[in-house]
């Protein structure tokens, strides 16, 4: 089956950071602003899509990584002064 994407357009990205420096806060935000979630999760009401542990949320923390996959179509879009 041929790809409807050219590979050249694909990014792999990960967020490594201190301890409360925003990592989860993002990639909610990513989730959301993608459209692979339809709410942005806080991780301070332990409704955080990526923190998925009982202990996670009980504790608003990240214990475990996660991996997850979105679309974005910004490449169509003029960003002046970006590179995406």
């Amino acid at each position: 089956m041929a790809r409807k994407t050219p590979i050249e357009r694909y990014r792999n990205v990960g967020i490594m950071a201190h301890i409360d420096a925003g990592k989860t806060t993002t990639t909610e935000r990513v989730l959301f602003y993608t459209g692979v979630s339809h709410k942005i999760g806080e991780v301070h009401d332990g409704a955080a899509t990526m923190d998925w542990m009982e202990q996670e949320q009980e504790r608003g923390i990240t214990i475990t990584s996660a991996a997850t996959t979105c679309f974005w179509s910004g490449m169509d879009k003029q960003y002046p002064e970006h590179r995406i």
